[in-house]
């Protein structure tokens, strides 16, 4: 970089800031500068931000240069071929390049000022709802106490609360006080250490004469080859402080802080792994991998194996390949899929090399193992979604396990999806990228048909064991039989058939495991009115309240707003309530009443809150501990338990029929994803599917364990209208907390866009229309898609239109998410 100069002795450079504006903004800084990726604090308005010179600054249309606050890496916290992948994910996501380089950083590294508010007298009395409710959040507390915006936002579930704040500090009752941000934090400990040998046992005498303690402690040290914790010595050896003193008076020890490295994974040992001979497909798969991780250009390559057939063996396998060239590795499971299981089969292999990178660690657990990563210490990430983005040296193999799974995709800006990321920063070094799935995204098997991805196989199980019988159940034809006495009925309707509840109870009699998936949690899915048939709903989304039974609450589960569950309507006064819709909760109370005796375990969203949940319920499950797991989504995949021999499916139809175009791949993959877990181990298996809709082709081909079948089906369904993989596409959402404001800028959104498309690329509009989820968080949210046959096309247009579109009237945003994985 050869940076323009600003005045003598300074120079101008671009720097990336983590805030919602496309662009990079232009500072000075003197002397030599900083190099690509490094991190600088600066000054950005009234407060300070901390971001990353991306290259040369130019002072072009710029009124005034300031200077670089301080320059905060002694060398780039982003490697050059990171930087590219930030710019790569900028680029095609039309996303602002500060926030994309964020995305890849542990958070402590890009921490911004801290804003806090606090009331200073009583807001208008025309207030509207959202400020009420800020005002009241405020007033919690002693008197004239300040609140940080981050934690008011999150609690209040109100999405921004800057224009409220804004209204507020209008009126002259609000104090707004920031915070600079603070250095990321290195936890460390005292240690005392040897500085000499003492082999001389005159010699000894001699130094310590009567100081017996201090002798000792010398000796404590020996024994401890020369290095103990000072806690240690004075809370467990009981030695006095002016004892170690003593010893450092005598130059024998010194008194140091070293750090410590919060790894959660330290105290769990993972056992020797078993190096089970691979089986001859294995063998193939892992050949044809082996031969990418040579090659000049490696081709992606799609790993379709189904379940249980040792797709796992082979990233062990390929680790083991790339770590003997010297090169380091990341996997990707999906988040719920990093299970001890995961977690302690990759340490078994490879030890310390690996470090976990997930949400459920603390920041300064992640910070810890991110440091070790870029220190290069460590040379294996495994982690979900953020881990692609882990510092890993002379990187030789990305592995994305489950490919398909939705949760890979992120939700906010940047709106990256991790699996064609993996694919893009594997292609900028030279590194093989496998992704991995039984039940592969339709893009991923596309890619395979037409050349872009080679496609290896495992199409037998492990063992040659077979897959299970799947069974469907029909609902509509169990409803009208009189029930037996084990059957199991509520108000929602049947939620186990007398077939499931016979097919249960035999695995309990054999001390077998079953697995119980609704795709739904809660206790009822809405509370209805039976008298006039008002529907309680969230006052900020046009959704239904969600009865939670334990809790005896109605909560919203998209902004998390919740009240006491109602005993009277809200519209006619009437106490005949019902309580509809079949959840997770209500099914666990079924499933005990059914099976008296029998251990349960739930697991979702609900019980899961705790940062060891996950680990703590699946242990219990692989000790034997538990007879029938039940839970969402999150017991589908990823779970490897011999002793499961059934797998019961309540209801396949929850998701099935939303209105977004690819329901039945996720349903599909979902049943298809649940009976994989039956029939691991020697006992074999059986899965029990209840539907209503029988017929339907996602259903069948679950039946046959046919994803050929269904992947044929579904792109023939895909051609009119077209839809990925056929087409490539964007959702453009436009809110307000207004109805009206949000409807007109979408109309003068697509007003803007087909002005612009006149002589353009070939670019298609479909709408504006309502989103299929009208309202969240308080926000109207009205939609349209673009859609194009070549990428470049539709890159083109949604980088323009992210830059130029300026929309008007109050607290109008825009959110482009090209290559959506759902529509709602």
């Amino acid at each position: 970089m050869t940076p323009t100069s600003s005045r003598a002795g300074r120079r101008l450079v671009a720097v990336a800031l983590p805030v919602p504006i496309h662009g990079t903004f232009t500072y000075s800084v003197a002397g030599d500068p900083p190099a690509p990726g490094t991190r600088v604090r600066v000054p950005f308005g009234r407060q300070e931000r901390i971001g990353w010179v991306v290259g040369e600054g130019s002072a072009e249309g710029v009124s005034k240069v300031r200077p670089v606050l301080d320059v905060l890496d002694e060398r780039p916290s982003i490697a050059p071929e990171l930087l590219d992948v930030c710019r790569w994910m900028a680029q095609y996501y039309a996303a602002p390049p500060g926030l994309a380089i964020a995305a890849t950083q542990p958070a402590v590294l890009s921490d911004v000022s801290r804003d806090y508010i606090g009331l200073d007298g009583e807001p208008p009395a025309e207030a509207g709802s959202r400020v009420v409710r800020l005002v009241d959040a405020l007033r919690e507390g002693e008197a004239g106490s300040l609140h940080r915006v981050a934690t008011l936002r999150k609690r209040l579930g109100m999405g921004s609360i800057w224009p409220e704040i804004r209204a507020l500090k209008a009126a002259g009752v609000l104090r707004h006080e920031v915070v600079p941000p603070q250095e990321p934090s290195v936890k460390t400990h005292r240690v005392v250490r040897t500085l000499r040998d003492l082999p001389d046992l005159a010699e000894r005498d001699e130094i310590f004469g009567r100081a017996h303690r201090q002798r000792e402690a010398w000796a404590a040290l020996e024994d401890a080859s020369g290095r103990l914790e000072l806690s240690h010595m004075l809370d467990v050896g009981g030695f006095s402080r002016s004892v170690v003193s003593g010893l450092e008076a005598k130059g024998l020890v010194e008194v140091v802080d070293e750090e410590v490295v919060r790894d959660p994974f330290a105290d769990r040992d993972p056992p020797a792994p078993i190096d089970h001979p691979l089986t001859d497909d294995q063998r193939r798969a892992l050949e044809a991998i082996r031969a990418e991780i040579g090659a000049d250009a490696p081709r992606p390559v799609l790993l379709h194996g189904i379940t249980g057939s040792g797709k796992t063996r082979v990233y062990i396998e390929v680790l083991k390949a790339v770590i003997a060239r010297g090169r380091g590795a990341i996997v990707l499971v999906p988040e719920i899929s990093l299970t001890p299981q995961t977690v302690t089969r990759f340490r078994g292999w490879f030890g310390d090399r690996v470090a976990v990178l997930h949400s459920a660690l603390s920041d300064g657990e992640r910070y810890d193992a991110w440091r070790q990563l870029h220190r290069g210490e460590k040379t294996v990430a495994v982690g979900a979604r953020s881990a692609l983005f882990a510092p890993v040296a002379n990187l030789g193999a990305i592995i994305v396990d489950e490919e398909h799974d939705g949760s890979y995709k992120q939700s906010d800006a940047p709106r990256y999806q991790a699996r064609d990321l993996a694919v893009v920063r594997a292609g900028l070094n030279r590194a093989v990228c496998v992704l991995g799935s039984a039940t592969p995204s339709l893009e991923s098997w596309a890619n395979a048909e037409k050349g872009k991805y080679q496609r290896v196989s495992l199409p037998v199980r492990v063992a040659g064991r077979p897959l299970p019988p799947v069974h469907l159940l029909d609902l509509r034809k169990e409803r009208s039989k009189p029930k037996t006495a084990g059957g199991a009925a509520s108000e929602a309707g049947l939620v186990l058939t007398d077939r499931l509840v016979q097919a249960v109870l035999a695995r309990l009699e054999r001390n077998e495991q079953s697995i119980l998936l609704l795709n739904r949690r809660g206790y009822a899915s809405f509370v209805q009115c039976r008298e006039c048939g008002e529907v309680g709903q969230c006052p900020n989304c046009s959704i239904s309240l969600t009865y939670h039974r334990r809790t005896g609450r109605v909560v919203c589960h998209h902004c998390r707003y919740e009240e006491p569950a109602p005993s009277r309507c809200s519209r006619c006064g009437s106490t005949d309530l019902s309580f509809r819709g079949l959840g997770t909760e209500q099914v666990e109370r079924v499933v005990v009443e059914s099976f008296p005796g029998a251990r349960v375990a739930r697991m979702d969203v609900d019980t899961t809150s705790g940062k060891w949940a996950h680990h703590e319920i699946l242990g219990r499950v692989e000790r034997g501990e538990v007879d029938i797991l039940l839970g969402t989504q999150m017991i589908a995949k990823g779970l490897d338990f011999p002793r499961v021999t059934l797998v019961g499916v309540v209801n396949a139809d929850v998701g099935i029929h939303l209105p977004d175009f690819r329901a039945s791949e996720r349903t599909f993959q979902l049943l298809s994803q649940v009976a994989g877990r039956a029939g691991r181990g020697e006992l074999g298996g059986e899965v029990l599917i209840q539907t209503s809709l029988p017929e339907h082709y996602a259903l069948q081909s679950a039946l046959d364990h046919d994803y050929p079948g269904f992947a044929r089906r579904e792109l023939e369904e895909r051609l009119n209208p077209p839809y990925p993989p056929h087409v490539r596409l964007a959702n453009v959402v436009i809110s307000s907390p207004d109805d009206n404001v949000a409807a007109d800028q979408a109309e003068a959104a697509v007003a803007w866009l087909r002005h612009g498309l006149r002589n353009g690329p070939a670019v298609t509009i479909v709408g504006p229309a309502p989103a299929p989820i009208e309202r969240l968080h308080g926000r109207w949210r009205w939609h349209f898609l673009l859609r194009a046959a070549r990428a470049s096309d539709l890159g083109r247009v949604c980088r323009g239109f992210v830059r130029g579109f300026q929309p008007r009237g109050h607290d109008v945003r825009v959110a482009l998410d090209r290559d959506p994985v759902a529509l709602l």
